[in-house]
């Protein structure tokens, strides 16, 4: 991996992850470097993913790339979706009505 595609790598992540934090911040009270921290993981991994199946290309692809893009959106998608769930079987609990 090259340093060039490891900054690019933050980068995709960092603006996927704010992007996709803002939207979910508006739902539920996650914080915002959660879904950041999501986003950029998941484009590094993305990035040795890509460079494991093409190893010979001396710099980032279009294909590093995309899949950057792809693997950040479902990391931050993952979060948005996972983050802040209330424990099963405090739905009553929290409504202040006995439980069936």
């Amino acid at each position: 991996m090259t340093a060039l595609s490891l900054i690019i790598a933050v980068t995709v992540g960092l603006v996927a992850g704010v992007t996709g934090g803002l939207q979910v911040r508006r739902s539920r009270p996650v914080p915002l470097w959660v879904p950041v921290a999501a986003g950029v993981a998941a484009a590094i991994l993305a990035t040795v993913i890509a460079r494991m199946a093409d190893s010979d290309r001396p710099g980032p692809t279009l294909v590093e790339l995309l899949l950057q893009v792809i693997f950040a959106a479902a990391g931050v998608a993952v979060v948005a979706v996972t983050a802040d769930r209330p424990p099963a079987g405090t739905r009553w609990e929290r409504s202040g009505r006995e439980a069936p």
